[in-house]
């Protein structure tokens, strides 16, 4: 949607003008969302509000929704349904309340019975869901993905989730512009994992807090949309709000025939295509931050540590303590050393691999399974080898590479080949590493814990994992494929044009057409509640007095803050106890005595004082600051939070501080090693002691104060511009009628919440190699 500002802009600055709906002075934006993706994982709470505040979904054909987590990723032969298929209870509870919720507020859903089934991320652009110059969102913070299409995608928390089915917008501020040019030309066998494994190295994990990156230059336009797509997924492992990359003729021949895309050849699509072409950052554009690489520096690269910019070449030795400047580096590396069992100064190449995963929702597309064939066509994985297995990132790549003959590849070789998943990405599913399990994977972090209790996880492209399974350790894919780019350039045009069907004429045609559950159980969450997504409104926060516990850690990541073990709940409350889990408790379920949580006065702190730089950085999933509300703490202090951790705690009521002034935090955290009482008064934004002194001031968002000072919900402050939203959504048609729902997203008569049509592709099973998939 052009915008009426003038003057040179990037293309985050005309992606986000154009989608501005109300503009508060403090600089507070309301931002209307095109397309919003809904999981298990991160939804049961937030329909739960919407139930409990009596509020529909107000735009069902922009939500897609669709299981990918939790699920099994084991054979579908006998799947008849998830409640009797999912064996975990917690998991099968996720699952089923989604369904349920699917049904109540009639949304398309693509369920375990449908081919189009896979991981958000993935079947978003399969399906065409995905267009250049929308805003996406998700609760899950690989969002980030879609900006390879020149969208503005990103991660949100679950009570953002609830707001933007209530209202399709939310409450943000612009954000920095960060630009990341990689010129230059790639050498043989290096992939888009390895350049942004290698630009995470340079920028840190913190190198994009506060920004959205466009990735431009050379390399990156020479790109297929699939490896786009991977490099945009890991910019929030850069600490990046978003990624992005301008649309070009690589992005419109991906999207032609798109089931949700406009029709190729139509007035609709030469529309569109002209202003996607618009969407690129004027030549003399500002970037607050500009970062230059050269693609010929840039080798295949492997992480060594427990942060994704622990990496290092695969013709590389492990790192030291010493080999860093920053005294927190130090501390972390010294403490990665210890939890991944290496030694400083061990070539990669002799780190031996137990398990290798290859999938997840940064390399789980076709282009990287036949990356794969390519290097294991012909061999056998290693004995050393416990299980390796290839997860598909939805049904429809499963299908087409069947129909290429890839899935034998694999299975001679000795590899699993799965249904679609996250699978041991996150290892919430029974794919799980053992502790102390050294895993080769494709996936984008490598926290601790993060496949499993204790499991050491090394990321790296899909041909390096594939590479590190035949050689039984990390290796070096230019030594056992020839040197031809493994890379494609291009993505190839494939058929997807959609058959249309008619329309269903009972409830039962349009459950089946749907992959609807049976409507023969009680509806869960119908239960009346309290607090934000009641409508009612949160508790106050003026002032804040109490005990404070410091914490001495830097890059506290939201698997550390609450393992994924704990998410599989339907509810807010309740995850206390499992707060920093792994940190309080040893392996056999003891208390880890030396964590400060687990000492004396510190068992019941307020606040938490935390010393190093970018606290909560990971996942964009609410239960990290649920879990810390439950435990006690409603305000975290520390020099610097990242992005979606900060916005989420404000939602719930909690007080993030940001003390950028390394005296004055350190004054804070002799209070708090002391035993002494720390005061946060709000309102005259000051930290104090316990007599009451001041020890240092601080700033918070005007808008931000305001709401917790009074204890307002964001969900009933936004419906009171009804008419900005309405007016916005007139406009909006007019100007860009192909983002208003089509195909099986189409609304007609049957009411605002009920699908009307859903025009399904014919199936096409994969039995002649070769045959082109129909999407």
């Amino acid at each position: 949607m052009p915008s009426a500002e003038t003057g040179p802009r990037t293309l985050y600055d005309k992606v986000f003008s154009s989608h501005v709906v109300n503009e508060q002075d403090d600089g507070t934006c309301l931002i209307y969302i095109d397309r919003h993706l809904v999981h298990e994982v991160t939804s049961p709470q937030a329909f739960e509000g919407l139930k409990n505040a009596g509020r529909p979904v107000r735009r069902p054909d922009c939500t897609l929704v669709t299981v990918d987590h939790n699920i099994p990723t084991t054979s579908r032969k006998n799947f008849k349904n998830a409640a009797d298929f999912i064996e975990e209870t917690d998991s099968r509870l996720q699952c089923t309340t989604l369904e349920e919720n699917v049904k109540d507020f009639g949304l398309t859903y693509f369920g375990m019975g449908d081919k189009r089934q896979g991981i958000v991320h993935i079947i978003g652009p399969e399906q065409g869901f995905t267009l250049p110059g929308t805003t996406v969102v998700c609760g899950d913070s690989h969002t980030s993905t879609h900006g390879a299409f020149g969208a503005l995608a990103f991660g949100i928390g679950t009570s953002e989730v609830e707001h933007v089915l209530a209202t399709q917008t939310l409450l943000t501020r612009r954000s920095k512009n960060m630009r990341v040019q990689v010129n230059g030309e790639l050498a043989p066998g290096v992939t888009s994992k390895d350049v942004v494994l290698h630009i995470i190295g340079v920028i840190g994990t913190a190198g994009g807090t506060g920004a959205v990156i466009e990735f431009c230059g050379s390399v990156i336009r020479n790109l297929s949309m699939e490896a786009r797509m991977s490099i945009c997924n890991m910019s929030i492992e850069g600490g990046a709000r978003a990624g992005m990359i301008a649309p070009d003729d690589t992005t419109f021949e991906y999207l032609k025939g798109r089931p949700l895309a406009p029709k190729e050849g139509s007035a609709e699509w030469n529309r569109a295509v002209s202003y996607w072409s618009s969407l690129k950052s004027d030549a003399d554009a500002k970037f607050d931050i500009d970062v230059q690489l050269d693609g010929r520096d840039i080798i295949p690269t492997v992480s060594w540590g427990t942060s994704p910019q622990d990496v290092v070449p695969i013709t590389g030795v492990v790192p030291g303590p010493d080999d860093f400047d920053d005294e927190n580096r130090k501390v972390a590396c010294k403490r990665a050393l210890e939890y991944m069992g290496l030694t400083a100064g061990t070539p990669m190449k002799e780190i031996p691999v137990d398990k290798v995963f290859i999938g997840s929702c940064t390399n789980g597309r076709i282009e990287d399974l036949r990356a794969v064939a390519k290097v294991v066509k012909g061999r056998k994985i290693a004995a050393n080898i416990k299980h390796a297995m290839i997860v598909p990132g939805s049904g429809l790549v499963k299908q087409k590479a069947e129909s290429e003959g890839l899935d034998k590849i694999f299975t001679d070789a000795g590899f699993d080949w799965r249904e679609a998943g996250c699978s041991m990405c996150l290892g919430m599913n029974p794919d799980i590493l053992s502790p102390k399990e050294r895993c080769a994977s494709t996936s984008n972090r490598n926290f601790e814990g993060r496949q499993g209790a204790q499991g050491r996880t090394h990321l790296m492209s899909p041909a390096m994992a594939a590479t590190a399974a035949i050689v039984g350790k990390l290796a070096d894919v230019r030594e056992h494929v020839s040197t031809s780019p493994i890379l494609s350039k291009v993505q190839p045009k494939v058929d997807v044009a959609a058959e249309a069907v008619d329309s269903p004429v009972t409830e039962d045609e349009l459950d089946r057409v749907l992959d609807l559950p049976a409507d023969n159980e009680p509806h869960a969450n119908t239960s009346a509640g309290s607090g934000a997504s009641g409508g009612t409104g949160l508790p106050k926060f003026t002032t804040l007095k109490g005990i404070a516990a410091p914490l001495d850690r830097s890059n506290v990541d939201t698997d550390a803050i609450i393992p994924k073990q704990f998410l599989k709940t339907i509810k807010r409350t309740g995850l206390g106890s499992a707060a920093f889990y792994e940190l309080r408790f040893h392996p056999d379920g003891t208390e880890n005595p030396d964590f400060i949580l687990n000492q004396g006065i510190y068992r019941n702190a307020k606040i938490l004082v935390v010393t190093g730089p970018n606290f909560g950085c990971g996942s964009s999933r609410e239960h990290a600051p649920w879990a810390l509300l439950d435990f006690g703490i409603k305000c975290i202090i520390a020099p610097s939070f990242a992005d979606i951790f900060f916005n989420n705690t404000f939602k719930n009521g909690m007080l993030p501080i940001v003390i950028s002034d390394e005296a004055a935090l350190k004054k804070i955290a002799d209070e708090a090693r002391a035993g002494n009482e720390v005061e946060v008064d709000l309102v005259n934004q000051e930290v104090k002691d316990a007599q009451g002194n001041k020890i240092v001031g601080f700033d918070v968002d005007g808008f931000r104060k305001h709401c917790l000072v009074n204890g307002l919900d964001d969900i009933g402050l936004t419906l009171q511009m009804e008419d900005k939203i309405r007016t916005f959504e007139t406009k909006r048609s007019l100007e860009t009628p192909w983002l208003d729902g089509s195909g099986y997203l189409r609304r007609g008569k049957r009411g605002a919440t009920m699908v009307e049509a859903a025009p399904v592709p014919k199936t096409n099973r994969g039995d002649v190699k070769g045959e082109p998939l129909e999407w």
